[in-house]
């Protein structure tokens, strides 16, 4: 038997991504350097690497370019 996306369990895409990590990620899409982006998020630029590193290993993804298309692919962003 044939299982269709729609009866296949899988969580919300809208779930793999915080608030904060889709602002962090549309602060990276539009250019900022890192150092800008840790200000704008008031944390440090060594937090906002390993938030990045964490979201890119949750999506399986091996750079944050690829983390931010794959927000970008599903209307996050």
């Amino acid at each position: 038997m044939q299982q269709t996306a729609s009866t296949t369990a899988r969580p919300a895409e809208t779930s793999f991504l915080t608030p904060e990590e889709q602002r962090m990620l549309q602060l990276l899409a539009d250019g900022l350097p890192l150092d800008s982006v840790a200000r704008r998020m008031c944390t440090s630029s060594r937090t906002l690497r390993r938030r990045i590193r964490a979201v890119c290993d949750r999506l399986g993804v091996q750079a944050p370019i690829q983390a931010v298309a794959w927000a970008a692919r599903r209307h996050l962003i």
